[in-house]
């Protein structure tokens, strides 16, 4: 049954329809996390140390998704509030099209320029941690298109009001992938491409499921029609949600800078170490993100159809969730530092401690990055996209390309981790100034 996005929204209503969002984003973290569990203590801290390495060319390459996923989301759920259906479904059919053509240029470019660029990363060549960077990641490249369709697919669930239907495809995917990672590393004993083929199973379901269940006429008011080729579509759309690409590839931009610095201050154990930290970021930010792409288009939505009102009481929900979301995660994520760590790199006492702090330090981010995650998807649902990508540009790569090249020579080692936290609390500044400038203008 769909979910009617024009009724009014209580607290709790809210809560519920962004669950299965929410529950989409964490089985998407997922696959990275437990690939990085079973390399971990199956192939060793070298392993692991690449996997870290080159995940973020990786991630570069399918933001692609994200992008089509959440500007073109914003683009149809406004059509559907303007109450024009067919052309609504035409712009869906044309931007999951493009998405998988896309996909598979990037897959096929990233399979020649693997090796260069996990040299680029600062993988010596020649050198076991080379080798298993350029694997792992040649190894991403066979199922990139579905990966890009499931983060496209993710939004577009949600617009078709059937966010239960993508959290249980997500679900399929994900626990595909843990029983494959522990089948194929556990117990076939494959090591590091035995954790990359069951993340390629995973990722062939979450992406091609969704294909079946859209090319089925009438099974939501979204379904795939014969497209016409409309390139301002197709630019309004990755303009729109360009931010959310913006966000990835900084947030990828960044890792790799990360790990540059902690290979220059620490060496492998750093990489390794950040590694654990990004794994549960990973979860934690997942949350956020979720929730914020699920109430995208339903502000989509009341835009579109000029209810001021109920975008002014979106805003003011979302501000309290996500404000006592922010501080129950820093306190869980505080007391779980050591247990998460030891869970990651328990076999290594001085990779353990170094992980523990490393945590606690970083932790202190999630109190604010709610706030700054929410803020670009308000302004993207707004189809504002270039306000959300001065908010996500300055915020993951500006303010924290910043700190982490300045902080560490401040700081030390715990600049390397802190860097994040001064970096949130720059951009919760620009967001505040933003959401207050525009607040006369979109009336919320």
């Amino acid at each position: 049954m769909s979910v009617d996005m024009s009724k009014h929204f209580s607290t709790s209503t809210l809560i519920r329809f962004t669950l299965p969002t929410i529950a989409m984003m964490i089985f998407t973290s997922c696959y990275t996390i437990v690939d990085g569990f079973f390399v971990s203590n199956y192939a060793g801290k070298t392993a692991l140390a690449a996997v870290n390495l080159i995940f973020p060319a990786v991630m570069i390459l399918a933001s692609v998704g994200m992008m089509i996923g959440t500007g073109g989301s914003a683009l149809v759920a406004k059509t559907l509030g303007e109450g024009d259906r067919p052309r609504a479904r035409r712009h869906f059919s044309l931007l999951i099209i493009f998405a998988f053509v896309v996909g598979s240029v990037l897959s096929l470019g990233g399979w020649f320029f693997m090796e260069p660029t996990a040299t680029m990363l600062g993988a010596t060549p020649g050198s076991q941690m080379h080798h298993d960077a350029a694997l792992y990641g040649r190894m991403m490249m066979i199922s990139l298109p579905f990966f890009i369709l499931q983060y496209a697919f993710q939004s577009f669930f949600v617009t078709a009001g059937k966010p239960k239907y993508g959290f249980l495809v997500i679900v399929a995917a994900g626990v595909a992938n843990i029983l494959l990672d522990f089948l194929f590393v556990g117990v076939f004993g494959w090591g590091l491409p035995g954790a990359a083929l069951a993340t390629n199973i995973g990722e062939l379901i979450g992406g091609g499921i969704p294909l079946v269940y859209f090319a089925r006429k009438r099974s939501t008011h979204l379904y795939f029609v014969r497209p016409h080729l409309r390139w301002p579509v197709i630019g309004h759309a990755c303009a729109n949600g360009s931010s959310e690409m913006v966000t990835n590839i900084a947030m990828s931009l960044v890792g790799i800078l990360y790990n540059w610095q902690l290979l220059r201050f620490i060496g492998e154990d750093g990489v390794a170490a950040y590694g654990v930290l990004m794994y549960v970021g990973f979860i934690f930010a997942a949350v956020f993100i979720g929730y914020a792409q699920g109430c995208a288009p339903v502000v989509s939505y009341h835009y579109g159809a000029d209810n001021t009102d109920e975008l002014k009481n979106l805003l003011r929900i979302s501000l309290r969730v996500i404000a006592v979301g922010g501080v129950a995660m820093l306190c869980f994520s505080e007391l779980l530092a050591a247990p998460l760590s030891r869970f990651f790199v328990g076999y290594d006492a001085e990779l353990l401690e170094l992980t523990t702090l490393g945590m606690k330090l970083y932790s202190l981010s999630f109190l604010l990055c709610g706030f700054n995650i929410f803020g670009s998807a308000f302004f993207t649902a707004l189809n504002n996209g270039i306000v959300s990508a001065v908010i996500s540009f300055l915020r993951t790569l500006v303010f924290q390309v910043t700190a982490i090249l300045v902080l560490p020579h401040l700081l030390g080692m715990n600049g390397i981790w802190l860097s994040v936290v001064a970096a949130e609390i720059a951009a919760l500044f620009v967001n505040a100034f933003f959401l207050a400038k525009n607040r006369k203008k979109y009336q919320y």
